[in-house]
């Protein structure tokens, strides 16, 4: 097993964190200043970014396997484009059409997180 770098896990790390605390920001956006109709996508992009940063805080570790620091990373990068493209959408009048991308970069990144235990 080849162990991902400590640079990139302690940036992971950090990165997860900082995303934890963006959706705990955008809630408070969706629940105080939103507008009706834009409050439950706003709350699904801060669901996600919650509840991704904090898994990407936890699963980056020390020795973690490259597959799962390649895993971990699809999480965030799926996580960004996902809660991102929601929340563009809401807040800059843009296009949320990048979201099933984000999705389906987050859905890889668990399944392959899932497979990571078998790398040797």
């Amino acid at each position: 097993m080849r162990a991902a770098p400590a640079p990139l896990v302690r940036w992971l790390r950090a990165k997860g964190a900082l995303m934890a605390g963006a959706g705990v920001a955008l809630a408070a956006y969706a629940s105080h200043a939103a507008a009706d109709a834009d409050r439950a996508v706003l709350q699904a992009a801060a669901v996600m970014a919650f509840g991704h940063g904090v898994a990407i805080a936890a699963l980056a570790r020390p020795r973690m396997p490259r597959v799962a620091a390649l895993a971990v990373g699809l999480l965030l990068a799926g996580s960004l484009v996902f809660a991102g493209a929601l929340a563009w959408r809401v807040l800059g009048g843009g296009s949320s059409a990048a979201a099933p991308f984000g999705g389906g970069m987050m859905i890889l990144g668990w399944l392959l997180y899932a497979a990571s235990p078998l790398e040797d």
